[in-house]
């Protein structure tokens, strides 16, 4: 027993002055070296946080200059003009041509060089080629000499537009935040749907799509249309793309329904009609009536003409009429025919394989022609008809269970769609039918 007392009054000795020295603090600077280095790890991602970065090299540690590639100006006359000796420069352009050939340099690309002052002496430390506003290279200039490519960070944001369309779609997009671009992809997702030829006054869109910046604020670019309304003829025309990264990549409309079909509307993007199918047309080269078997869209000589579906070339050749023509059979229904063309598109010929979009030629006037123009025709089982009086096939639509994701997909872009407001001149909304692809 007194064993045991002596034991526990040895504990409490060595026990209090640890309680002590603890409370007072004592101990707080005795931190576990695991702790130590996490704190150190933390301070050195906080200051590295505040270093600004262009290209992924720290701008405070050197003098940025900034400039265009001039008109005549090569590789070797910007870095020796920076300090960087023959040697230097002949190294990289004739180890490094795998990653980037300094010959490839282009008239009004922008370039940086990140120089250091050696003796009042700017001397190149890096210098930076933008091949594009995203891409890059960069050339490392110190003793162990690299070069290797980069991308600016691109950061995709949403931007919704709407609009009512009192002369022409660009006009209108352009007036309400839009731009060029917007108009062109505009008309790619509806080009199976909607004839651009025929926009009317009052007709309206909505439009969400997506937005590229680099460095917060720098534009470089739209991205994809997400979806979108396309009021027309007193009909609304929804279109939503949908990814599912396993089935599924294209537009569709609320109903799941393809918005592509066997066929484009038209072989140019949108330009004029200017002469319409015809049996009974006077024709104006030959001056007596003579049937338009086609539809003649009007555009600027060396237009691209696009193949309106996947086929064959059956021909490819020149006659005094037709002009340099192309002739494309679809399959054992369909086939359609382009003339009056400047040129072929290269390696168009007989017997090649094209897709639908793919570019065959090139606006003119050659045969009997009046101006440049594309004179488009359709044959159906052998014969021509007007392709606007044809009830095209259509791609297969989303399979009943590929709804359900679909469907959680597109009800919240689409009830985005509904709630932009359009700017109309009269008080009333258009008067639009809500459905997309129905008769």
């Amino acid at each position: 027993m007194q064993n045991k007392f002596k034991l526990l009054i040895a504990v409490l000795v060595l026990a209090i002055p640890l309680v002590i020295l603890n409370n007072l603090g004592l101990f707080d600077n005795f931190t576990s070296v695991d702790e130590s280095e996490s704190l150190g790890e933390i301070a050195e991602a906080q200051e590295l946080a505040q270093v600004e970065l262009r290209y992924g090299l720290p701008v405070d540690s050197f003098e940025l200059i900034e400039d265009v590639v001039d008109q005549g100006e090569s590789f070797s006359n910007i870095l020796l003009d920076f300090g960087i000796d023959y040697g230097t420069i002949h190294a990289i352009a004739t180890e490094w041509t795998e990653v980037f050939d300094v010959r490839h340099l282009r008239s009004g690309k922008p370039y940086a060089i990140f120089a250091e002052n050696r003796d009042s002496v700017k001397v190149a430390r890096y210098m930076v080629y933008e091949s594009t506003p995203i891409n890059y290279v960069v050339f490392d200039l110190s003793d162990s000499l690299k070069v290797y490519k980069g991308e600016e960070e691109v950061q995709v944001r949403q931007k919704a537009i709407s609009g009512v369309i009192n002369s022409s779609l660009y006009e209108a997009l352009l007036a309400n935040g839009g731009t060029p671009a917007v108009a062109v992809e505009l008309s790619k997702v509806y080009a199976w749907t909607i004839d651009f030829f025929r926009i009317q006054p009052n007709d309206y869109f909505k439009v969400i799509y997506e937005e590229r910046f680099i460095r917060d604020s720098v534009y470089v670019g739209m991205g994809r249309i997400l979806a979108a309304d396309f009021g027309h003829e007193g009909r609304s025309f929804y279109s939503f793309y949908y990814d599912d990264e396993e089935k599924y990549r294209d537009y569709f409309d609320e109903n799941g329904r393809s918005l592509c079909k066997a066929f484009l509307k038209a072989p140019l993007d949108y330009f004029r009609i200017s002469s319409r199918f015809n049996p009974r047309r006077f024709h104006p080269v030959l001056k007596r009536m003579k049937p338009h078997l086609g539809t003649d869209y009007a555009a600027p000589h060396g237009t691209p003409i696009m193949s309106t579906a996947d086929g064959v070339v059956i021909a490819a050749a020149y006659t005094r009429g037709n002009g340099n023509y192309v002739k494309v059979k679809h399959n054992s229904t369909y086939t359609t025919q382009y003339l009056h063309m400047s040129k072929f598109a290269k390696g168009i010929k007989k017997g090649v394989r094209v897709r639908q979009g793919d570019v065959i030629g090139y606006v003119g006037s050659t045969g009997l022609a009046t101006g440049p123009h594309v004179c488009y025709r359709f044959w159906v089982n052998g014969q021509q008809v007007d392709p606007y009086r044809q009830d095209l096939p259509e791609a297969e639509p989303i399979l009943e269970e590929y709804m359900g994701s679909f469907q959680s997909f597109m009800n919240p872009l689409k009830a985005k769609l509904d709630s932009l407001e359009l700017q109309l001149d009269s008080p009333e909304q258009p008067d639009v039918q809500l459905a997309s692809m129905g008769s």
